[in-house]
């Protein structure tokens, strides 16, 4: 069966997907073939540039066209936060599969909505958390569920970025409340969060601070699509620049999470340092194919080595044929759409889901409660 795709949003993040969608056959022989019937954007001419560039077969202003289209299966669904709970709901009532950006909404009653959507007409909801994709984190997760490292005890994760800290940023959509959400814990804790659960297990409880750094950004002269400056008025900063958490899970194990947007001189530094009993992992997107691996008898004085991913960690051997060979971020972005689709022929999940973003969502609302009252808060 031929799989009909439509993309809904064509900024960055929908080249991604359509990229995606385009080089999955080249990487695996066994990946349903993909048919791009449609894209939607509201900007004039973006959707027919698309459709001229990346061969779809139609272009539209109004992505409410594409819903009864019975040739479209699937859709990508990659525009701004507060259009997800909208856009996603409407194409899991029609029946459609679903392969959505993070962190789905701006609540997590915004992800519960899509999940209640589709509950009639049941299809496969894939969302982008993408680092959990990298092979040599999925070779994590197998060392840890082996116990190589004993049982996990305390663990850092961080996610630092500068793409906000030029204080002339343009105020964009992003940075309100309304149709940014919760800022950077939406944008890049949400990936903290997965990255938590996917390798050492549930959130019992949180604790959390967060900080708006730059208070005021001016206005921006016309529609931003990415992080251009701005040159007009100056106006709030409505949510947060910055995200600190201490996380207890249900294991017992201790975590911290950093989240930053406005952090000078670091450019996606992303990464977790994981503490066991017998030992210790070191992950950085930044150098997406080694992990840091501390396994040995003697506790003290322990060295690292760094251990290459090679084609026997996770989707790697798609790729590459030998270990020590780069990846790149839009290879993370392939394996998801390959995740997907084989959701869609298999009828049952691959990769991350809405689930995943709701627990996400879920620990994110209950650090946002946490920074209000100051104290603890229990996820349910």
């Amino acid at each position: 069966m031929t799989i009909g795709v439509g993309v809904i949003g064509f900024g960055w993040m929908g080249q991604v997907h359509t990229r995606s969608y385009l080089r999955v056959p080249q990487h695996y022989s066994d990946a349903p073939p993909v048919e791009l019937v449609a894209v939607a954007d509201d900007v004039p001419g973006r959707a027919s540039a698309a459709a001229a560039r990346y061969g779809f077969g139609a272009a539209r202003l109004d992505w409410r066209d594409l819903l009864d289209d019975s040739r479209i299966h699937a859709v990508s669904i990659t525009l701004p936060n507060f259009l997800h709970r909208e856009v996603g709901s409407a194409f899991a009532a029609a029946g459609k599969h679903i392969w959505i950006e993070k962190p789905v909404g701006l609540r997590a009653d915004d992800a519960g909505a899509i999940a209640g959507a589709g509950q009639v007409a049941v299809g496969q909801v894939a969302v982008g958390f993408n680092y959990r994709n990298a092979p040599a984190v999925e070779k994590a997760r197998e060392l840890l569920a082996r116990h190589r490292i004993g049982n996990v005890t305390h663990a850092r994760f961080r996610l630092l970025s500068d793409y906000a800290a030029h204080p002339e940023a343009a105020l964009s959509w992003r940075f309100e409340r309304e149709r940014g959400g919760n800022g950077v814990l939406g944008d890049l804790g949400s990936h903290g969060v997965d990255l938590i659960r996917y390798l050492l297990g549930e959130i019992d409880a949180v604790v959390a601070d967060t900080a708006i750094f730059l208070p005021t950004r001016p206005r921006p002269a016309a529609a931003t699509a990415g992080h251009e400056r701005g040159s007009g008025e100056p106006g709030p900063v409505e949510n947060d620049d910055w995200l600190g958490a201490l996380l207890r899970l249900t294991s017992g194990a201790r975590v911290t999470l950093e989240a930053s947007r406005v952090a000078v001189a670091e450019q996606n530094n992303y990464g977790f340092e994981i503490h066991g009993t017998t030992g210790a992992l070191f992950w950085d997107f930044r150098r997406m194919g080694e992990l840091g691996v501390s396994i040995g008898p003697s506790y003290q004085d322990e060295s690292v080595r760094t251990v290459f991913a090679g084609p026997r960690d996770g989707e790697f051997g798609s790729f590459q044929p030998g270990a020590g060979i780069p990846m790149s971020y839009d290879d993370l972005k392939v394996i998801e759409a390959y995740r997907f689709l084989r959701s869609i022929a298999d009828g049952r999940p691959h990769g991350a889901t809405l689930d995943d973003a709701i627990r996400s969502a879920e620990a994110l609302d209950a650090m946002e409660r946490s920074v209000a009252s100051g104290g603890w808060v229990h996820l349910r």
